[in-house]
C-alpha cells in the first residue's frame, strides 16, 4: 500500500493512456497510471481528487452500515440472481448445496456451508456468465480469450491485459439485468480500457439504460454478501 498524506492507495502502473482513481467495494483507493507517469504527479493527482475520494468514501461507509451479516440457520435468506430463498438445512442430499422447491437446501455434514455456496455460485456463474458475455460479445464485436469466475476481493469483475474476463462469483447474487451490466461493461473494456466518454458510448449502444443498473449495483452492491 502507498501513502499520500492522509490517503492510504494502491498504486498500478500499466500501459494505459490516462490515471483512474477509483474507490472500491471495500473502501479502499485505487489508483491506476500510465507507466510514466511520476510520484509527484500521482501525488498531483490525488490531491486534486481529495474531496472526491473524501465523498466517496463516506457513500461507500453510509451504503455499507446496514450490510447483512448472513447466518447459516434455517430460515436465512440468500441471493441467486435477485431473489431471496430461505435456507433448509437438511441432513441427506447428493451435493453439498442444492436449490429445491424455493429452498437453499444445505447438507449439515461435508463441506463448510461457505465453501458450499461459493462453488454453487461458481458453478452457476460459469454457464450463464459465459453465455451473456457470448450474447452481448456477438454486439459488440468483442470477445475474450476466457471468461473465468473467481474470488476478485474488491471488485465485481475485471478484464486483463490479455483479454481475459474474470468474474466475481457474488455477481450471481445480482439481478440478471445487472449481471448484464457486469457483462457489458467488461466486454466494452476489451474496446476502451479506461472509463473514457468512448467507454460509456459502447456501453450505451448495447445498454441505453446502463445508468440505472449501474446505480442498483452501487447501492444494493453491499448486500451481496454471504
Amino acid at each position: 500500500m502507498m501513502q499520500y498524506k492522509d490517503i492510504e492507495y494502491s498504486l498500478k502502473r500499466s500501459k494505459r493512456k490516462t490515471a483512474s482513481i477509483y474507490v472500491e467495494r471495500d473502501g479502499g483507493v485505487s489508483v491506476l497510471v500510465p507507466e510514466e507517469l511520476t510520484d509527484k504527479q500521482i501525488d498531483e493527482l490525488l490531491e486534486a481528487k481529495r474531496k472526491w475520494i473524501y465523498t466517496n468514501q463516506a457513500v461507500w461507509r453510509d451504503l455499507n452500515a446496514a450490510r447483512v451479516h448472513r447466518e447459516y440457520v434455517n430460515g436465512e435468506g440468500f441471493l441467486y440472481l435477485g431473489r431471496t430463498y430461505r435456507l433448509k438445512l437438511v441432513e441427506d442430499q447428493p451435493v453439498p448445496l442444492m436449490l429445491k422447491d424455493g429452498y437453499f437446501c444445505l447438507r449439515t455434514n461435508g463441506v463448510s456451508p461457505d465453501t458450499a455456496f461459493k462453488e454453487f455460485y461458481r458453478d452457476k456463474g460459469k454457464k450463464r456468465i459465459a453465455e451473456r458475455v457470448g450474447y452481448y460479445g456477438d454486439r459488440l464485436g468483442a470477445q475474450p480469450k476466457a471468461v473465468k469466475i473467481i474470488d476478485l476481493k474488491n471488485r465485481w469483475a475485471s478484464c486483463s491485459p490479455g483479454g481475459n474476463l474474470n468474474f466475481h462469483w457474488k455477481c450471481m447474487m445480482a439481478p440478471p439485468t445487472v449481471l448484464d451490466y457486469i457483462v457489458v461493461h467488461e466486454l466494452a473494456h476489451l474496446i476502451h480500457h479506461d472509463h473514457t466518454k468512448a467507454f460509456w458510448n459502447e456501453v450505451d449502444k448495447v445498454m441505453p439504460n446502463y445508468q440505472e443498473r449501474k446505480e442498483w449495483l452501487r447501492v444494493n452492491g453491499a448486500g451481496m454478501d454471504l
